[in-house]
C-alpha cells in the first residue's frame, strides 16, 4: 500500500513525532511505499493567499475558490500545492500526524488542508462525499491529547471524542470522498509514564499492520441525504 504521512509538529523529539516515525518504520517493515510530508520541517505557508497562484482569473479580486478553480484547470497552482497534489493523487492512504491544541489542528495542518483539498481538485462540480475525486483512498487520524480518555466522553469535561474530530473526519475527509479508520489517539502523551508512551508505540505498530485491511467507519452516502433545495424534495 502506498502510504502518505502529513505530519506537524515544531519538536523533532515529541512524542508525535515518535509516532510519525514509528509509522514510517512500521509500513516500510511491512512492506508498504511512504512518502512524509513535515510540515514544520517544509516551513508550508499555512495561509491561503494570492500567492497560491501562478495565474489569476481574476487579478483584482481575490475569491479564493474560484482562484482555486482556475488553478486546476489551468495547472497553474504554485510549486508546494501541486508537490501535495501529486502526492495524494499517489497515495492509497492518508494518515494526518497531529497534537489536538484548543480541540482542534494546529494552523499550519489547517493550512496544508485548505491549500491543497482545493476546489476542483478534491471538491466541485457536483463531486463530494462519495462521488468526490479523492473516493476510494482510506485515512487515519493519528494524534496526541492533552488529557487522559475519561475526560472525552459525552458525560465528561470535554465531550466525546468523536464529535470533536466530526468535523474534521467528516466535515473534511469524507467530503472529499476519503474513507476513514479509528483514529489512534495518545493520551496524555506528555504527562503518562515513560513505559505507557513505550506502550501505546507498539498499540500504534500493531494498528499500523493492519491499515490496509481495517474496518471503515460509517461514510456519508449522499443518496441519504437530500438536498432540501434541490427540485426533487
Amino acid at each position: 500500500m502506498r502510504v502518505l504521512i502529513v505530519h506537524a509538529h515544531p519538536e523533532p523529539r515529541s512524542f508525535c513525532a515518535a509516532l510519525k516515525d514509528a509509522a514510517i518504520e512500521t509500513l516500510r517493515e511491512n512492506g508498504d511505499e511512504v512518502l512524509v510530508s513535515d510540515l514544520y520541517a517544509m516551513r508550508w505557508k499555512a495561509v491561503a493567499d494570492a500567492a497560491d497562484f501562478e495565474s489569476r482569473a481574476d487579478p483584482g479580486f481575490l475569491k479564493i475558490q474560484a482562484e482555486q478553480r482556475h488553478a486546476h484547470e489551468t495547472r497553474s497552482f504554485s510549486p508546494d500545492i501541486e508537490a501535495e497534489m501529486e502526492k495524494l493523487l499517489w497515495a492509497e492512504a492518508l494518515i494526518l500526524n497531529f497534537p489536538m491544541w484548543w480541540q482542534g489542528l494546529p494552523a499550519i495542518l489547517k493550512g496544508w488542508i485548505d491549500r491543497v483539498f482545493a476546489l476542483g481538485f478534491s471538491y466541485g462540480g457536483g463531486r463530494w462525499f462519495d462521488t468526490a475525486p479523492l473516493r476510494g483512498r482510506r485515512a487515519m487520524l493519528t494524534l496526541t491529547c492533552g488529557g487522559l480518555a475519561d475526560r472525552f466522553t459525552d458525560e465528561a469535561l470535554f465531550g466525546d471524542i468523536e464529535r470533536i474530530l466530526h468535523p474534521l473526519r467528516v466535515g473534511t475527509l469524507n467530503f472529499v470522498g476519503l474513507d476513514t479508520v479509528e483514529p489512534f489517539v495518545a493520551w496524555a502523551a506528555a504527562s503518562v509514564s515513560a513505559e505507557r508512551r513505550d506502550q501505546y508505540l507498539g498499540e500504534y505498530r500493531e494498528r499500523l499492520r493492519g491499515l490496509a485491511s481495517a474496518p471503515l467507519q460509517p461514510f456519508r452516502e449522499l443518496a441519504a441525504y437530500p438536498d432540501p433545495l434541490s427540485r426533487d424534495h
